[in-house]
């Protein structure tokens, strides 16, 4: 029987593309986000591309109780699940204090809230059967604190803090934690930054990001150079050079 494969936040970016890049090696593919009709879609391409099976499943991960129906779905559909990525997530710029609550609020509930009872809910399922394996999408924003970036910056280092439990805490059991750390991949979540150093096209961070999924390796930044270098250095910058500059009244 082929592996296994659920993943949320499918319907676009780098939850798309690795989709399609699971569904080209043969795997049963299951694909959760909140958008239905594009998840319909997709799901026709992954059919052409090569996917041995696959699953739409509508999903919000703000909906805490909706999420562990929907991977009991696709485990019963499939026979188990042997991967279940946590990839989905939302990113606004917000400057902090001044009144954007509503989406740091947002931010917090799909990008770490949502993240972690993903995992609570697919735990269970993965001990039933026997192991399997964990992955989660955090950022490079996770190492340090970014303008504009506040609420994100700390979804994903509260995520990378919650996984390194995680990996603790099943150490012995068959279940192996993946955290894959990305830089600028180029997704509509990003387009509109001005800056994107290092940025790749997302097939390309999506190939790099299986292959490392079925290595289960612990932990890599993606691409991994150059930031496995830059990382530590962003982590000690002084403030004064990420500080935005201020504007001179006129």
């Amino acid at each position: 029987m082929s592996r296994s494969i659920f993943i949320t936040g499918a319907s676009s970016g780098i939850g798309e593309a690795l989709a399609v890049e699971f569904a080209r090696r043969g795997y049963y593919v299951a694909i959760a986000a909140r958008r239905a009709d594009r998840l319909e879609a997709l799901a026709g391409r992954l059919r052409a591309a090569g996917a041995g099976r696959v699953l739409a499943v509508s999903l919000d991960v703000t909906d805490f109780g909706g999420i562990a129906g929907a991977l009991r779905r696709a485990a019963t559909e499939f026979g188990r699940l042997d991967v279940v990525v946590v990839n989905a997530g939302v990113g606004y710029s917000l400057p902090i204090g001044r009144g954007k609550f509503d989406l740091v609020r947002r931010t917090i509930d799909t990008d770490l809230t949502g993240a972690i009872a993903t995992v609570e809910q697919a735990l269970p399922i993965l001990r039933a059967q026997g192991g399997g394996q964990v992955v989660a999408i955090t950022s490079i924003a996770g190492v340090r604190g970014m303008p504009f970036l506040g609420a994100y910056s700390a979804a994903k280092a509260g995520l990378h803090r919650y996984l390194q439990s995680l990996r603790t805490e099943v150490a012995h059991e068959p279940i192996a934690v993946t955290e894959l750390a990305p830089g600028y991949i180029d997704t509509d979540l990003n387009r509109d930054v001005a800056s994107r150093p290092f940025v790749i096209p997302v097939e390309q961070g999506a190939a790099v990001m299986a292959n490392l999924i079925e290595r289960k390796v612990r932990h890599r930044y993606v691409p991994a150079w150059p930031w496995t270098l830059v990382a530590p250095v962003l982590g000690i910058l002084p403030t004064r050079l990420l500080a935005p500059r201020r504007r001179r009244n006129t």
